[in-house]
C-alpha cells in the first residue's frame, strides 16, 4: 500500500526502502525522537520528503490531492484537536468538513459506547479529561470510516486497562472491515500483542522489521 523509495526528511528520516502492506496492523516502535511520528506525518501528507518519494497504491503521494488523500488516510495525533461545542458537535465535525451526511444521535451514542465514553451528547467537549478527549477524538475518526488509520500513541492518556480494551476494539474493527492501521505506540506489550508487523525505528532509520 505504501512504499518508501530513498526517502529522507531533513536530518530526521533516512529510509531507503520500506513497504507497509494493506489491510494489516503495522506498528512503529522506537525511542522518543526516533522519527516514528515524522513517518506518520509523511504518510498523511502533513509533511513531504526532502528527498526520494513515497508511493500510495502505486502512485506518488506528491501527485495525489492532499484533501482527498486525507479522507482515505486519516491521522489521529497524540494530542488531537477538540473543537468548541458539545460532544455531538465534535463527533460531527469531520463529517461537516468532508461534506458528508451527519449521523443521528443513535449512531453517535453507539460509537461513544465503542470507545468507552459514557457521556451525554450535549456535554461541552472542553469539560472532558485528557483521556476522555482522546476517546472522543478516536470516536470521531471511527465515524469517518477511512480505509487507513494512522494512530500516533492513540492511548497515551489512558490507564493500562482502558488502553487494552480500546486497542483490542480497534484491532477487531480493523480486521472485520479489512482496514489498514499504522500505529505508533510506546508500549511493547501492545505492539507484540496486536501487530501483524512491527517496525523498529532508530535515529530515523529502519532498524529491523518483524512479522
Amino acid at each position: 500500500m505504501f512504499e518508501f523509495k530513498d526517502v529522507k526528511f531533513k536530518n530526521i528520516i533516512d529510509v531507503p526502502k520500506l513497504q507497509i502492506e494493506e489491510k494489516r496492523i503495522t506498528t512503529l516502535v522506537g525511542t522518543s525522537g526516533s522519527g516514528k511520528t515524522t513517518i506518520l506525518k509523511m504518510l498523511n501528507k502533513l509533511i513531504s520528503p526532502t528527498y526520494g518519494k513515497i508511493l500510495y497504491k502505486g502512485k506518488n503521494l506528491h501527485n495525489i490531492d492532499s484533501v482527498l488523500h486525507r479522507r482515505e488516510v486519516l491521522m489521529l495525533t497524540q494530542n488531537p484537536a477538540i473543537f468548541d461545542g458539545s460532544i455531538r458537535d465534535n463527533l460531527n465535525a469531520g463529517l461537516i468538513f468532508q461534506g458528508k451526511r451527519l449521523m443521528n444521535d443513535g449512531v453517535l451514542k453507539e460509537t461513544l459506547d465503542k470507545v468507552k465514553l459514557n457521556k451525554d451528547l450535549d456535554i461541552p467537549a472542553n469539560t472532558l479529561s485528557g483521556g476522555e478527549k482522546q476517546r472522543l477524538a478516536l470516536a470521531r475518526i471511527l465515524i469517518l470510516n477511512p480505509s487507513v488509520y494512522l494512530l500516533d500513541e492513540p492511548s497515551s492518556a489512558l490507564d493500562d486497562e482502558t488502553e487494552d480494551v480500546l486497542i483490542q476494539m480497534l484491532i477487531q474493527y480493523a480486521r472485520k472491515d479489512r482496514k489498514t492501521i499504522v500505529m505508533v505506540t510506546h508500549s511493547k506489550a501492545v505492539a507484540n500483542k496486536y501487530s501483524d508487523v512491527i517496525i523498529e525505528i532508530s535515529e530515523g532509520k529502519v532498524k529491523k522489521e518483524a512479522g
